[in-house]
């Protein structure tokens, strides 16, 4: 799980961490309707004034649990996009580091898909633009490609796209920590597809 937020320390784990932390685990094991912010503020061994003072609400917990994950896959992107190299390295790199830091915090997003209902609708229009924001990022790469004749313009670029990240989305349903194939293989074999439906 990703421990990419900040705050004031206690005892190694800042206090947004630990409540992040103790967060995903409870919404995995007994879901988010079913948790509540007592328990919430027990696991994490702080005060309910603690988790106000740093996300507000429990629906801003389950907000966060995702958008961590979408801040480290954005500012990784954007490395890659404004990179030197090539625009068929660069889209190979965005493709595999999307699958491997989503399977690195594989719990994090099945627990934000499976509950983001329950976000009230000004956080899931920002989750919504997030996300938006990276597809666009993502699709620009593609859309270099295919300008410089690098990549084919048979597909348009959005479903160059869609199925990129219908395979990425869908790593919740089958993947297994301990099955036969580690993040790096699946995020080679699903960038080598991505790659060469794009061949001239």
């Amino acid at each position: 799980m990703s421990t990419a937020v900040q705050g004031g320390s206690e005892g190694g784990w800042s206090v947004p961490q630990r409540l992040l932390a103790a967060a995903t685990r409870l919404f995995a094991e007994q879901g988010y309707d079913r948790t509540s912010v007592q328990e919430i503020v027990e696991a994490a061994g702080v005060t309910k004034g603690a988790l106000y003072h740093y996300f507000g609400s429990k629906d801003d917990l389950l907000h966060e649990v995702y958008a961590r994950v979408l801040r480290l896959q954005q500012e990784r992107l954007d490395r890659f996009a404004r990179s030197d190299a090539p625009v068929e390295e660069r889209l190979r790199e965005a493709a595999a580091d999307v699958v491997v830091t989503t399977i690195e915090n594989l719990d994090d997003t099945k627990i934000f898909f499976r509950s983001m209902h329950h976000l009230g609708p000004e956080k899931l229009a920002q989750v919504r633009a997030e996300r938006r924001r990276y597809h666009e990022r993502f699709r620009a790469l593609v859309e270099e490609g295919q300008r410089s004749g690098v990549f084919t313009s048979a597909t348009p670029a959005d479903l160059v796209v869609d199925y990129h990240f219908g395979s990425v989305h869908h790593l919740g349903a089958w993947y297994h920590a301990e099955g036969r194939l580690s993040a790096g293989q699946v995020a080679g074999h699903l960038a080598d597809l991505l790659m060469r439906a794009l061949r001239p």
